[in-house]
């Protein structure tokens, strides 16, 4: 029976809270907390050695970011699994987290029994995030398929037509950017009606608020 228990190598640069996690996690029988790391450094050593099933792996550490050491832990060990534990729980850190290979992310303040649970789930090959971080990870990849969306719309206009549209964000008229791009306010006007039919934006508002989310206005503010 020993032989099933999950074996645990838990990496945060606190020894209380190491020394609680390693508690909560003792509670339950089905678990064996092999060895504990207070960075990157060691963790690599550590996971060489004791060959644990889930590591429990915090993000603020020494030296070397939890995201890191989770991208080389995952490197040298690609069966393993990782658990962010950590503090933080904007989205911008746990995207990353994913993208460095964790298979769940729990914050400190979670109760004994989810991360017990969180460890079981990862464990057993699927994914755990509480669910604050869940509403946030589910916001920020809803973020990059728009943010996909609106540079594969941008990729329709010609260079000429990113001009024209980033100084009408700009407040500027037809013959203020005429003069601006060295073109006749004719010209202007045609290149707009091609870059409405091509965004399918009619309103200048529209216009304006698709140029600040591709960047364009702030270009021509520069």
């Amino acid at each position: 029976m020993s032989s099933e228990r999950v074996k645990v190598l838990v990496v945060d640069d606190h020894a209380v809270v190491r020394e609680g996690i390693r508690h909560v996690l003792s509670e339950d029988a089905g678990f064996k907390v092999v060895a504990e790391a207070a960075n990157g450094a060691e963790a690599m050593t550590l996971v060489e050695t004791c060959r644990p099933d889930v590591v429990v792996l915090d993000i603020n550490m020494p030296s070397e970011s939890g995201l890191d050491v989770a991208a080389r832990l995952r490197s040298v060990l690609p069966d393993v699994r990782i658990l962010i534990l950590s503090m933080h729980d904007q989205s911008e850190y746990v995207l990353q987290a994913v993208r460095a290979g964790a298979s769940g992310y729990v914050l400190k303040d979670t109760d004994p029994a989810e991360l017990r649970d969180a460890v079981k789930t990862v464990n057993a090959g699927n994914q755990y995030f509480s669910s604050d971080v869940a509403s946030r990870l589910s916001a920020a990849l809803r973020g990059e398929v728009v943010a996909e969306q609106q540079r594969s719309r941008l990729d329709l206009l010609t260079a000429r037509e990113r001009d024209v549209l980033g100084l009408v964000a700009d407040g500027r008229t037809n013959k203020e950017i005429g003069v601006t791009l060295g073109i006749s306010p004719r010209t202007v006007e045609t290149h707009r009606e091609s870059i409405v039919r091509k965004l399918e934006i009619k309103t200048v508002a529209g216009l304006t608020r698709f140029a600040i989310e591709t960047g364009l206005a702030s270009d021509q503010a520069e």
